[in-house]
């Protein structure tokens, strides 16, 4: 009666993983750092990435979802974000939203944001036409006042 293993073998007791090259490894895929996970460096991810624990470095991912009592200390860098937590650092993101108990301190560089009510930012906010999720801002460099002859 409860050993009964007729039609077992016909379906499989963990549906099988998807092919990466299916779906280009995008749809499906994230990580998630718990509340009690605490990195010292960066993080660079295709996917997304859900962080509930603490960070000390900087975070690039395709999407990132942040929650209330995480902190990242460090910048943020990401197609499309959710912060719930603290950010101490620059954020650049296409697609921002800051919930009511989010508190970033540093600049904003965004394309579209949401700030709900009781959301908290001491920084600069800088609208984009274009945000450019590359990477740091190349810094031009100031090139020396020529001598003149004598």
């Amino acid at each position: 009666m409860f050993n009964n293993r007729r039609g077992r073998e016909a379906r499989p007791a963990i549906p099988p993983a998807t092919s990466g090259q299916a779906n280009n490894g995008k749809r499906g895929m994230f990580s998630v750092l718990g509340a009690d996970v605490v990195v010292k460096g960066n993080i660079n991810a295709t996917n997304d990435v859900h962080i509930d624990g603490r960070v000390e470095g900087d975070v690039v991912c395709g999407t990132l979802t942040q929650g209330a009592d995480s902190q990242i200390f460090g910048s943020v860098t990401a197609e499309t974000a959710r912060i719930a937590g603290s950010i101490e650092g620059a954020a650049r993101v296409k697609q921002l939203t800051i919930e009511r108990t989010a508190r970033i301190t540093g600049d904003v560089e965004y394309e579209s944001i949401t700030i709900e009510n009781g959301g908290h930012v001491d920084g600069r906010l800088k609208r984009m036409s274009h945000v450019d999720l590359s990477g740091p801002r190349a810094v031009p460099s100031i090139a020396p006042a020529a001598a003149t002859a004598a």
